[in-house]
């Protein structure tokens, strides 16, 4: 017998933490499950697309998650999943959507040009990391030099979510492509965005130059 949205609901509220959701909350996610218990209860689920559309419906961010595990990205049609990257202003919630339904969905490309220069800077910032994947996968037919422009002028004033996109976005630029390399490197470092950004031993930094470098090394590139 399949279970019921009140079930999971109720499941749900019972791995609710308190603590778990303070360091959360520090973050911008108002959710208190910890993300390992909740990946459990989707592989219990296994996916269920009826189930993943009514959880979406609650607004509750856990409910939204695990949503978003259970799901069938293909299955949603191009304007669901433009309603719903509308409706997703928590950062998990948001960087989930993207990666674990945009990214599948046959609707991809077609959504990430409609974004990419959406006057809603969280919207936009969807369309900057659906564009940032495709530089580093699939990049027949990107205009980098136009990207680049884009990212020159507006970087640095940007909201942090939409800076953070297009910050990857130039990343990705540098370290995969060769002839766009310098010019990555020098707006980095004429615009210094996330030069300061706290990063814990052993991983790369953010800030552009940083990253580049670090990966162009490491890929012998």
């Amino acid at each position: 017998m399949a279970d019921t949205v009140t079930e999971v609901m109720a499941e749900l509220a019972a791995l609710e933490d308190p603590k778990v959701r303070a360091v959360n909350e520090k973050h911008g996610d108002d959710h208190g499950v910890n993300l390992g218990k909740l990946r459990a209860v989707a592989k219990r689920l296994r996916t269920q697309q009826e189930l993943a559309r009514e959880l979406w419906a609650t607004g509750d961010t856990a409910a939204r998650l695990l949503a978003l595990l259970v799901c069938r990205p293909k299955a949603f049609e191009r304007d669901e999943l433009d309603a719903m990257v509308r409706e997703a202003r928590t950062p998990k919630v948001h960087d989930w959507l993207v990666s674990y339904a945009v990214k599948r969905s046959p609707h991809a490309e077609e959504l990430r040009r409609a974004w990419l220069a959406d006057p809603d800077t969280v919207v936009a910032s969807a369309g900057w990391a659906l564009t940032a994947d495709r530089v580093a996968k699939q990049p027949e037919g990107l205009d980098l030099a136009a990207l680049l422009d884009t990212i020159e002028a507006d970087m640095k004033d940007a909201p942090d979510r939409l800076q953070w996109a297009m910050n990857t976005c130039l990343a990705h630029i540098g370290i995969e492509h060769a002839e766009y390399r310098s010019r990555a490197i020098d707006i980095g470092e004429r615009l210094r965005v996330l030069e300061d950004y706290p990063t814990s031993p052993g991983c790369t930094s953010p800030y552009a130059p940083t990253w580049i470098a670090e990966m162009v090394r490491r890929q012998g590139k």
